[in-house]
């Protein structure tokens, strides 16, 4: 299955990659890795995932405080957050088709 990433989500993602490289040389690779595992996870069985809010699942990543937030769309996996677990709950709800 394919995935998509909101526009929002893109960013988000890039910026979390972002700050992780400005911490630590390479750090920014690992988070890549686990969060493009994550969504490679949840591709290959979308259904896995626990429904976190309505029809939003929730794929936790390991080692990063991170989860990746999608939609199971027509043929493919439309992903709406790679949301901080810290931070403020709903604030991608505007982003769910």
């Amino acid at each position: 299955m394919r995935f998509e990433f909101h526009p929002e989500a893109l960013a988000e993602f890039e910026a979390a990659a972002d700050f992780y490289a400005e911490r630590q040389a390479g750090l920014e690779i690992r988070f890549l890795d686990v969060i493009y595992s994550a969504i490679g996870s949840a591709c290959r069985a979308p259904q896995r995932w626990r429904k976190f809010d309505g029809e939003i699942r929730r794929a936790l990543v390991h080692v990063f405080p991170y989860a990746v937030l999608y939609s199971v769309e027509d043929g493919f996996l439309y992903v709406i957050a790679v949301m901080h677990c810290s931070r403020e709950s709903g604030y991608w709800k505007s982003r769910n088709k």
